[in-house]
């Protein structure tokens, strides 16, 4: 199976061409490991019921764990989400890695998590995935690439049995130090639905400055448990 180098910004045509194969692998309702700036992920088009039937078919996954989707600018998170926060409040936490849970919108693809009005947002602090999420007409539905239950991947070679289920590998090199058990938390997942509250959903790697933004600076409150 090919993997596709992301090349870094500087050298353009890898990089263009790693983007162009993988929107194109998508827009044909394939599977595509991507590097993001947490883990390693899997995604699909969000839009696309039977890519993401796919998706939860590659990862053993209980079908009542949902995904998050993946865009690229902050912009776009308002017509597949009811948003209760400032947008700066938004554009402080991403791109990062954080996840942020808000009410979805109609224009989401009901067969995506059909059994919450909620939903989860990414919008990497990669390169990369920023550029493949423009790329794509709508949003990616995007998860970790590893088996469900199964440790976080910081090189494409750590998900190796997942490789012959999908379109395309891109190996954007390891991520992060993969000594450093820190490194395989994941994003922080926020809860933000709830008008003046927060709570945290998945600490994650980035509990501590994501809590400081959301209280000091925006003056929210933690929702008891």
């Amino acid at each position: 199976l090919p993997g596709v180098p992301a090349d870094p910004p500087g050298c353009r045509t890898g990089w263009g061409e790693a983007v162009a194969a993988a929107a194109g692998a998508l827009q044909a309702g394939g599977l595509v490991a991507v590097p993001t700036d947490t883990v390693y992920g899997v995604a699909c088009l969000a839009q696309d019921s039977a890519a993401v039937r796919g998706i939860y078919s590659l990862k053993g996954r209980n079908g009542d764990k949902p995904l998050a989707i993946c865009l690229g600018d902050v912009e776009r998170l308002y017509r597949y989400c009811h948003v209760d926060v400032p947008d700066e409040l938004l554009r402080d936490l991403l791109p990062g890695p954080v996840t942020l849970v808000l009410r979805r919108s109609e224009e989401l693809n009901k067969d995506l998590n059909p059994f919450t009005s909620l939903v989860g947002v990414r919008i990497p602090n990669h390169p990369f995935m920023r550029d493949l999420a423009r790329a794509c007409s709508g949003p990616l539905a995007l998860t970790s690439a590893n088996i469900s239950s199964q440790g976080s991947t910081l090189t494409v070679s750590e998900f190796q049995d997942l490789w012959p289920q999908l379109s395309l590998i891109i190996d954007g090199g390891p991520i992060g130090d993969i000594q450093s058990p820190e490194c395989r938390l994941g994003s922080t997942v926020v809860d933000l639905s709830v008008a003046g509250k927060f709570s945290i959903i998945r600490p994650g790697c980035a509990l501590t400055p994501t809590v400081e933004i959301l209280r000091q600076k925006y003056g929210l409150e933690p929702e008891s448990s």
